[in-house]
């Protein structure tokens, strides 16, 4: 059976879709899946063993110009490409209408959520078998269900996304080592950077390591000023998501906030805490078999808000984080560590 996902973006989303595909490789072994993704995200798919081709799309890039002769030419290429094959099933995981208009782009019988329960309801005329999933739902058992509806199988109780360390080799490291986070969009969703360096300070003083990795500068500015002084904190160089894998998959513990480098956390199933605030975990967020959210429970969270709408002094800002200690994470993944299960 050759099926096609089409699954673009964004991170989180290509990562909520990995338990799936490992759903469908554990029930139909034959299964081959070709996966469309956009050209950001293209090495994911590729993590998983039921993964045989990865069909890159640039409508990010594309979008921006599409009088563009270069654009063009390469929008038709890729829809010369989609034509190519010829599939058992082709399924739009995403439910929006740009992911519908690449659905009707290939060959074969058209799958994808039903219009009550598309994000975008007029994705729903795309397909020739429409699914009805429940709303209100995390979207990692939606997209579970859907596989399942679509390929005739029960959805498993155990969670895995299917993604083995081993294709990435521990890094030059001695000894343990956990990993901070600390990085995202949105000034509200950002743990306190006093509270970093605190965690800083139990962790290595507990005998470990601390590596800070860092995406912009002033991403890197603020990994040295967690590092500044503490032995053993050490700032990352700037690497690529697949070099800084390979210290994500080894680390002992990772800590991280809402931002898709802790979805990659839960696909490799390290230990860790993702920490929300501002924002909700219920529909989106980090899930995996070894990652537990730590949320506010702030009167006002999650406010859902890129400025904090409470305006409350404080030294701890935004007020939603004081609560979540970092001798309260600290003690949590400790724990979990030596017991070796993280609760859900």
């Amino acid at each position: 059976m050759k099926v096609l996902v089409v699954k673009t973006s964004s991170l989180g989303d290509v990562f909520h879709t990995l338990p799936a595909v490992e759903d469908a490789f554990q029930q139909l072994p034959e299964l081959e899946i070709h996966w469309l993704v956009e050209e950001a995200f293209a090495d994911i798919p590729t993590w998983h063993p039921a993964v045989t081709k990865v069909i890159p799309v640039a409508w990010r890039r594309w979008r921006k110009n599409l009088l563009n002769k270069e654009n063009r030419q390469q929008l038709k290429a890729f829809r010369q490409q989609l034509k190519a094959e010829q599939y058992d099933i082709v399924l739009d995981a995403q439910g929006l209408i740009k992911s519908a208009l690449f659905t009707r782009m290939a060959n074969g019988p058209r799958y994808g959520l039903d219009k009550h329960s598309c994000r975008e309801s007029l994705a729903a005329r795309a397909y020739q078998f429409p699914q009805a999933i429940a709303k209100g739902q995390h979207a990692i058992p939606r997209v579970r269900q859907l596989f399942a509806q679509v390929l005739g199988y029960q959805v498993p109780d155990s969670l895995s996304y299917g993604v083995g360390r081993g294709r990435w080799q521990r890094p030059d490291v001695q000894g343990d080592y956990w990993v901070f986070l600390h990085g995202t969009t949105w000034i509200t969703k950002l743990w306190p950077e006093a509270y970093w360096k605190q965690l800083a300070e139990l962790v290595t003083q507990s005998g470990r390591q601390v590596m800070l990795p860092w995406g912009n500068e002033e991403e890197k500015q603020r990994a040295e000023r967690i590092a500044a002084d503490i032995d053993g904190a050490s700032v990352l160089p700037k690497m690529g998501l697949n070099d800084l894998n390979a210290y994500l998959a080894y680390a002992q513990a990772v800590v991280g906030v809402d931002t898709g480098l802790s979805h990659v956390v839960a696909a490799l199933e390290v230990p860790s805490v993702a920490i929300y605030g501002a924002t909700d975990a219920t529909l989106t967020g980090v899930l995996g078999p070894q990652v537990e959210v730590i949320k506010s429970e702030l009167h006002c969270a999650p406010c859902l808000s890129k400025k904090c709408l409470l305006n409350e002094p404080g030294e701890i800002q935004p007020p939603c984080y004081r609560e979540i200690s970092p001798q309260r994470v600290f003690d949590r993944l400790s724990n979990e560590i030596h017991t070796g299960s993280v609760e859900q």
